[in-house]
């Protein structure tokens, strides 16, 4: 080291501090992505698992399973949601959610009918009717999507007449639209070649997926080694300048 100043110690505290938070966040960004791939491995073994009692997992359901119920009651049909152009296809279109009622129960169960495509004109698809009388439901219980900031508030409190739209889906903005509790997941049907829905259900990492926390790990690391690098530069001795 014959070619570096000694640093100073508060110099030597500010490198060390820095760089071992960067490389602490960037150790955390890896582990994100690595939580969410292994998410989503288990969503898409839940496709095919063995179905499981609703009244075990409807209150407190595992955070990192997704449980194949079946549940049985009738649609308050005159009660859909629409979750604004969802990013399936390129025309545009809505997921439909309408609340269920299971027989003896206060919550309602929301449940994601699937994608109805538009045609490209800006106008909500036609809805198909829902049937009214008892029906039995399959599919996976899974947490509602993410929801954001929304301009000008609830847009649900809004609207006087059904179905109504939103950019966001809040489970506790539908129970206050409706006026009863709801359990705390939803409730995506299993796929069905003869419904009018497009039922390709996946967790939503869209804004962060497992790629992008690896990326700002890297990011993090490179921080961690140009605060090493900056030591060392600064630190450098100079060859004396020629009179």
């Amino acid at each position: 080291m014959s070619g570096f100043r000694r640093p100073s110690w508060w110099a030597m505290l500010l490198t060390v501090v820095a760089a071992l938070l960067f490389i602490r966040l960037g150790i955390w960004q890896l582990h994100r992505a690595d939580f969410k791939e292994a998410l989503l491995r288990r969503y898409a073994a839940s496709s095919s698992a063995p179905w499981q009692d609703f009244a075990k997992v409807a209150e407190t359901p595992p955070a990192d399973a997704f449980p194949r119920v079946q549940v049985r009651g009738r649609y308050l049909t005159d009660r859909l949601y629409l979750l604004d152009n969802p990013k399936h296809d390129g025309r545009g279109g809505v997921e439909v959610f309408a609340p269920f009622e299971l027989h003896g129960h206060a919550p309602l169960l929301l449940v994601d009918l699937g994608f109805l495509p538009g045609n490209g004109n800006g106008k909500a698809p036609q809805l198909s009717p829902l049937p009214a009388t008892d029906i039995q439901l399959q599919g996976m219980y899974v947490p509602p999507p993410p929801v954001g900031f929304e301009m000008g508030g609830n847009a649900l409190a809004r609207q006087t007449h059904w179905p109504k739209n939103s950019i966001f889906m809040d489970p506790a903005e539908i129970a206050r639209d409706l006026g009863r509790p709801l359990y705390p997941r939803m409730l995506a049907l299993d796929a069905d070649p003869a419904s009018i829905y497009v039922r390709e259900h996946t967790l939503d990492f869209s804004s962060m997926p497992p790629a992008r926390h690896r990326a700002y790990a890297f990011q993090w690391f490179s921080f961690a080694l140009a605060a090493v690098v900056m030591l060392l530069v600064l630190h450098r001795k100079r060859k004396p300048r020629p009179s």
